[in-house]
């Protein structure tokens, strides 16, 4: 059941994510793709011009992101006091401590964040064939300013810090608060709930299985939705500051059939922020709104499949 999700979050759910991310730094787009159906069409379109692979570019990058993140938050809980689980008598020492822990850790690895949203964005018409390991590289080369030449207008990295880490901990914290509440009132509604009885083991199973493990899935993809949907505008502005300066070019994301340069002269979060509310209007914020439609639609018809599933599987234990 699990792997199933894995696979809509991290394989399936990949191109919804890419599309997203072009529209949000296409400061030049006319269409904001704030419907799915526009956002499906360009992304047909981008698929028809450059192949299957235009839409699932910087997966690799992806994953190495996470690895890092992991990696980076599990020393330092290991060298500090700082706790990486929060216990059920948590105290607000506690809690200060965590947020603590969790906000190094976007630190470490917004250089290959940044990497990372590149690889991803980079139209494939212009790009080389990236190596799994280049996006460790080329977030080495942003922090020591060595590695692919990079415009006057690059900002700092210590500029993108506050961005990045209120991003991270503001999903952090709107994700965890969302997915205990829904895990909590499913359980409860499944508490209150006639059991299934059978003499069958292995109909037992199935529903154990199914009662462990469903209502964490559902909690966690109403988490992710929320914290998406919500931190959506300041992801607008996070991923512009981060692309400022590395002379990346994108596909059109009107059409699906041209590439445009990113050529944007933000001096900061709240310049960025002005600017786009005045040249885009509040709307621009939300420039490929329709892509997250699609991509959470299709995890919740994997989450509806995958309960049919072992529905069927245990009306024929």
């Amino acid at each position: 059941m699990k792997v199933s999700i894995l696979f809509t979050e991290n394989v399936l759910a990949h191109p919804c994510i890419v599309f997203r991310r072009q529209c949000q730094v296409n400061y030049h787009a006319r269409c904001y793709h704030l419907s799915p159906l526009t956002a499906i069409s360009v992304m047909y379109n981008v698929t028809k011009t450059q192949g299957p692979k235009a839409l699932w570019k910087g997966m690799g990058s992806t994953f190495v992101v996470q690895g890092v993140t992991l990696g980076t938050e599990g020393i330092i809980s290991e060298c500090t006091p700082l706790p990486r689980e929060l216990s059920h008598k948590w105290n607000p020492k506690q809690v200060v401590g965590h947020l603590v822990l969790k906000g190094l850790t976007y630190v470490v690895a917004m250089p290959f964040y940044s990497a990372s949203l590149i690889e991803t964005v980079q139209s494939e018409i212009i790009r080389d064939n990236p190596g799994i390991l280049d996006c460790v590289k080329e977030g080495i080369g942003r922090i020591m300013g060595m590695g692919v030449p990079h415009s006057k207008r690059l900002l700092p990295l210590w500029n993108l810090v506050f961005p990045t880490v209120l991003h991270g901990i503001l999903h952090y914290v709107i994700s965890s608060s969302v997915q205990r509440l829904v895990l909590y009132l499913l359980r409860r509604r499944n508490n209150g709930s006639p059991k299934h009885s059978s003499p069958d083991s292995q109909a037992d199973a199935v529903q154990s299985m199914l009662d462990a493990y469903f209502p964490e899935l559902m909690a966690s993809f109403a988490a992710s939705l929320c914290a998406d949907v919500l931190l959506f505008p300041l992801e607008t502005v996070l991923h512009r500051l981060h692309i400022q300066g590395t002379r990346t070019i994108i596909d059109n994301t009107d059409l699906g059939f041209e590439v445009l340069p990113i050529n944007t002269q933000y001096e900061g979060m709240r310049d960025c922020i002005n600017v786009i509310r005045r040249e885009e209007g509040t709307m621009g914020f939300y420039k490929g709104f329709g892509s997250i439609v699609v991509q959470y639609s299709l995890h919740a018809a994997v989450l509806q499949i995958t309960k049919m599933i072992y529905s069927t599987l245990l009306r024929n234990a």
